[in-house]
């Protein structure tokens, strides 16, 4: 058997790890041009909730600005079904190259791990943040048939019929439901929740009377508001909206210290390229500063919010602390 010489043996070994080296960039090579390219097909935005409601509405005025700014077509898919958690985990489980983001919330993200026995996936863990893209107040509105005009006509007829005063939701653990856990418990009253597959089907039982009221997102309640076919009885944040300025908040109209906002991201899945992810956030951020966005925002109750990945990840950390707070004090679960 020949015997090579130290210095042979060590060009032998130099020569491998460089072709080794050489073979690894070469494989690495079609992702860092992907990355680079990106994008060069269809985007699409997973709604996890229905049409019509306010996720879906957020998302198709943001799809369609990035839409622009990409260059490619941005597509809305909604994948509704236990309170967000179907189109969730259809977002988490995708390739994480950037051609699938879901249009988070703050059920999704937040309370839902804090609601449900099981998840399927992790809310931090398997989801790389892009940005905050709305805060949204929910509005506390009633069927116009109802017997009450504003909120302590609320409480007093609650409190004199405990359990006759229904409210409807986007579903079991849904910012809309803990909305009204919260309001329950601060203002001392009885009344039964019923959940929806999303907000969009809650409102349709709203405006035909078979639910009572409804403390629904802004964007997909406003319309009704200012057409008549509902009634404004308070919104939930601290400070009035300016979308509807004369509509008290629930501090105000008798539950006082009372607070509860929503908000909506987008994210992509784990482990997508950080150069896809810096474009979609400057996607994102560029749509947030444009004015008619912010017009069609505005119009809807919605407050633009961008931030950077990180911040937006941070942001996600401490609702998740807050929110689970909540669930756990109404008492709320979901399978």
């Amino acid at each position: 058997m020949p015997r090579f010489s130290s210095d042979a043996a060590l060009k032998r070994r130099t020569f491998i790890l460089a072709a080794g080296a050489a073979v690894g960039a070469l494989s690495l090579a079609p992702l860092a041009a992907h990355a680079q390219a990106f994008p060069t097909k269809s985007i699409t935005i997973v709604v996890p909730f229905s049409a019509g409601g306010t996720t879906d509405i957020l998302a198709r005025v943001i799809g369609q600005y990035m839409s622009k700014d990409l260059g490619q077509p941005v597509i809305v898919d909604n994948r509704a079904g236990a309170g967000g958690n179907i189109g969730a985990q259809a977002v988490a489980r995708a390739t994480p190259d950037g051609y699938t983001l879901l249009m988070g919330t703050v059920g999704t993200h937040a309370i839902n791990q804090s609601l449900y026995k099981k998840m399927s996936f992790d809310p931090i863990k398997d989801f790389a943040p892009l940005s905050r893209v709305a805060l949204v107040p929910n509005l506390l509105v009633a069927n116009p048939s109802q017997p009450f005009k504003n909120v302590k006509e609320m409480i007093a007829y609650a409190k004199a019929n405990p359990g006759k005063v229904t409210f409807g939701s986007s579903g079991n653990g849904s910012s809309i439901h803990l909305s009204g856990e919260l309001f329950k418990h601060m203002a001392g009253v009885d009344m039964q929740h019923v959940a929806y597959r999303g907000s969009a089907p809650a409102v349709t039982d709203l405006l035909g009377g078979q639910i009572a009221v409804m403390f629904d997102n802004m964007p997909s309640a406003i319309g009704h508001v200012k057409t008549g076919k509902l009634r404004p009885l308070a919104v939930t944040t601290p400070k009035r909206s300016p979308a509807l300025p004369d509509v008290p908040t629930i501090a105000e109209a008798g539950v006082p210290g009372y607070e509860a906002t929503s908000w909506f991201g987008l994210l992509a899945p784990a482990k997508t390229p950080a150069t896809v992810v810096a474009k979609l956030n400057a996607s994102i951020l560029k749509a947030l500063a444009d004015p008619e966005v912010k017009k069609k925002m505005a119009e809807q109750g919605a407050e633009p919010y961008g931030e950077k990945p990180e911040q937006f990840a941070a942001f996600i950390q401490s609702e998740t602390a807050k929110w689970g707070k909540i669930v756990k004090q109404s008492g709320a679960t979901a399978e």
